[in-house]
């Protein structure tokens, strides 16, 4: 028996030691920072920084929290990529997570926070003057919550009256007031596990001093997105956007104004698509306004539905592609975003108009832009002739027989001719003076007595 005993010991003590409780090393940390609005925006930089964690192969993230909250969708998608996340992640609060910036600190496994700090206040409100949304949009949230709480190991319960202002728990809080937790409130119901002057305060205080730490930096990709974004930069590629498709108009086939239109689209749309702004049907509603345009100035004479239409759509597609508007529904735009938007786009439009009629009678004049067209003209005296057309029916008067746009026909005497207007739409019917008989159509003007 005793030698059973002997060789039991002695196999034990060969057994690899087990440490209970014993963590990963971490030699590797990723920071970023959380400490603007909840948005789109927000909301592709979370998911860009949780990859690129991801492949430097980090053993723990770090989140720098302060803000007031934000869209509750973003909020959401934010949410579910952190309770999805392989690798751990804090949250380190300085100073506020409030609203949606709570919902995504309780999705965290840990929670430390800065003196001062504050957690709580989950109301969903709206984005015109703050008033607390409909219930169907606070059921929604005290749901994230409470099973967000619950799949940390906080309190559910706590977490939903962060919500509702209808729940009373009794010694934190009564019916009336929602909950928001101060560093030490949150310390003792276990919606924080610390408090840290900074960050590295947290790092040292953790005993992770020996790691690397890695902080997450925008790409050269995503500055140029943030430079598009800015309302400025917007107005301006608005301002070329409508003068290239005018200009387009003006003078029909694929040219430099058609191009530099197209161009500007891409450089507007596309920033505010990757962010998730602009939604694919918001850059249908502007393609669309192209076409009702084209439609009403080529195939329609006249301008009337088709065209207002077309302008219309045109506008909406550009102010919509600003907005992180759901389905038309505004109920959480902010009401100052709107109204950038929608400054931005009338001023630029505006801007727009104003610089194509100062710039049209100029153009011929540049030496540049006559270097790549025919600007000139071709004087009698220099040798140069036309038969196109008599020099009789120079101050001719007739009728437009096709609409000039500013190209079309006229009828004079019977006769149909080729003519162009100087830059005016004419419609059909209305009286002309030839002005010009050179060149391959004669130039005439409206007729006024």
């Amino acid at each position: 028996m005793k030698t059973l005993f002997i060789c039991i010991f002695s196999l034990f003590l060969a057994l690899p030691t087990v440490s209970f409780g014993q963590q990963t090393p971490i030699d590797k940390i990723f920071t970023f920072k959380i400490d603007e609005n909840i948005d789109p925006a927000m909301n592709r930089r979370v998911k860009l920084a949780l990859e690129k964690a991801e492949s430097e192969e980090s053993d723990l993230i770090i989140i720098e929290m302060d803000t007031y909250g934000g869209a509750v969708n973003d909020a959401d998608d934010i949410r579910t990529m952190i309770l999805e996340s392989k690798i751990p992640i804090y949250v380190f609060i300085n100073k506020d997570a409030a609203s949606a910036g709570a919902l995504i600190s309780i999705a965290c496994d840990k929670i430390f926070m800065a003196p001062g700090g504050s957690i709580g206040a989950a109301t969903v409100v709206n984005g015109t003057d703050g008033a607390a949304a409909p219930d169907k949009y606070q059921s929604y949230m005290r749901s994230m919550m409470r099973s967000t709480a619950e799949a940390k190991g906080r309190d559910p319960k706590i977490a939903e009256a962060m919500v509702d202002e209808n729940i009373e728990i009794e010694g934190i809080s009564e019916a009336g007031s929602v909950i928001t937790f101060s560093v030490s409130e949150a310390e003792k119901y276990g919606f924080s596990d610390g408090e840290y002057d900074s960050l590295d305060d947290l790092i040292q205080g953790q005993e992770l001093s020996n790691a690397k730490v890695i902080a997450y930096e925008t790409d050269v990709v995503e500055q140029i997105i943030g430079f598009f974004l800015n309302p400025a930069v917007s107005g301006f590629l608005i301002l070329i956007i409508i003068g290239g498709i005018y200009f387009e108009l003006q003078t029909p086939g694929i040219g430099f104004p058609i191009l530099a239109s197209i161009i500007a689209v891409i450089l507007y749309f596309t920033p505010y698509y990757l962010n998730g702004l602009a939604e694919n049907w918001e850059i249908i509603v502007f393609v669309a306004g192209i076409i009702l345009l084209a439609i009403e100035l080529f195939v329609i004479p006249g301008f009337g539905i088709f065209g207002v239409l077309g302008i219309t759509c045109i506008l909406a597609g550009l102010v919509l592609g600003m907005l992180p508007n759901q389905n038309f529904d505004f109920e959480f735009v902010p009401a100052a975003d709107l109204f950038a938007a929608l400054l931005t786009v009338i001023l630029a439009a505006i801007a727009s108009v104003a610089l194509v009629f100062w710039l049209t009678p100029k153009v011929n004049e540049w030496k540049a832009f006559s270097a790549i067209t025919l600007a000139g003209t071709q004087q009698r005296q220099d040798g140069y002739t036309s038969s196109f057309y008599s020099n009789d029916l120079l101050g001719k008067m007739g009728t437009v027989h096709s609409r000039l746009r500013p190209s079309g026909r006229v009828e004079i005497e019977g006769e149909i001719f080729d003519a162009s207007s100087r830059g005016e739409f004419l419609d059909k019917g209305e009286q002309i003076i030839v002005i010009s008989t050179e060149g391959t159509s004669l130039k005439v003007k409206k007729y006024e007595p």
